[in-house]
């Protein structure tokens, strides 16, 4: 029994490490033409005169931010949208100073207009991935262009369970936020079909979530089709509760500044026996955690406000990190038997 308590002891030291992040990191484009892709903005000879010295300033400042948020360790487990394709997810995995930190990674292949994907970063030794796949959206619009297809990846933890990861980025507000609605409440019906799915199928179920949506907790994409509730209002382990909702009152909180107020697009979403301190593996406080360091944001002269630090204004080049602030959360890894806890 001593033996075992150790051993336990010993091994949730070593499992605090476990962060989850997501970064919408604006317009990650490579230099190189896709003549199937409308990604002329961003060439040398285009509108953002995207030159390969810009490039390489991005990758490097999207390094920075990973591993600010990882601290002592790196991230288990990083999502990203706006990135451009499979090979810019390359460089910044193997040729970026991230590549010290020995990510693999999973890239969609969406049939977005401009080229725009989701991404997973994954710690191999803390995420052997079992199953990957790719969801398309399929609007009831015919006529709304094409979106980013939602990544879904499944993989076991040290402590032998199966975590779900979806990463999504939902259809813009362009156009209006009431107009562009029933396109993010198309997407918001076909994950909830996939997290239903998984419900049925998995004995206990552990899913997050994680994206730019496009919508606040509140709307009805979220909170109606997908049916993501606060978690204060915790019922069941097969439901979805979205970590940001209780929080939606607080001053200045937010992941995306527009028009003078900040806005919680980036969010997480889990399902309920992550907050269940009980359960194996939890969220650690049933928390996640907005990034908001003071090298993310500048000032704007005008208002005196602080906002995202973004890599262009307009085609103005202005060298920062994205127009979103990242979001993280930290699963705590309890594999003790109930006997010697």
């Amino acid at each position: 029994m001593v033996f075992l308590f150790f051993s336990c002891v010993l091994f949730s030291f070593s499992q605090t490490g476990f962060r989850i992040m997501f970064y919408n990191v604006e317009n990650l484009f490579d230099t190189i033409d896709d003549p199937l892709k409308n990604d002329d903005e961003f060439l040398p000879d285009g509108p953002m005169n995207w030159q390969p010295w810009k490039y390489w300033e991005k990758l490097r400042n999207i390094t920075r931010v990973i591993t600010a948020i990882g601290g002592m360790y790196s991230p288990a487990l990083v999502g990203l949208c706006e990135i451009e394709n499979d090979s810019v997810v390359y460089d910044l995995a193997r040729r970026s100073p991230l590549r010290a930190q020995g990510y693999e990674y999973i890239v969609t292949h969406s049939p977005d207009e401009r080229g725009m994907d989701v991404a997973l970063l994954y710690q191999r030794h803390q995420f052997n991935l079992l199953d990957k796949n790719e969801y398309e959206v399929v609007f009831s619009d015919k006529v709304v262009r094409p979106t980013r297809n939602i990544l879904h990846a499944a993989g076991r933890i040290v402590s032998g369970d199966t975590l779900d990861v979806f990463v999504c980025h939902w259809p813009s507000r362009s156009g209006g936020q009431r107009e562009s609605e029933p396109a993010r409440l198309d997407a918001a019906t076909l994950l909830r079909r996939k997290v239903d799915s998984l419900f049925m199928i998995r004995k206990s179920t552990h899913i997050v979530i994680m994206g730019d949506f496009n919508d606040g907790p509140h709307d009805k994409s979220i909170f109606r089709m997908l049916k993501a509730k606060s978690r204060r209002h915790y019922r069941s382990d097969k439901e979805l509760y979205n970590l940001f909702f209780h929080r939606l009152k607080e001053k200045d909180f937010g992941t995306y500044f527009f028009r003078g107020r900040w806005e919680v697009l980036d969010q997480f979403i889990v399902s309920g026996n992550l907050l269940r301190e009980d359960n194996r593996i939890y969220i650690k406080g049933g928390e996640a955690h907005i990034f908001k360091p003071d090298f993310l944001l500048q000032e704007d002269k005008a208002s005196g406000i602080k906002r995202p630090y973004r890599t262009h204004y307009g085609p103005r080049y202005v060298g920062g990190f994205s127009d979103h602030l990242p979001v993280y959360l930290d699963i705590v890894i309890n594999s003790c038997p109930d006997s010697v806890r």
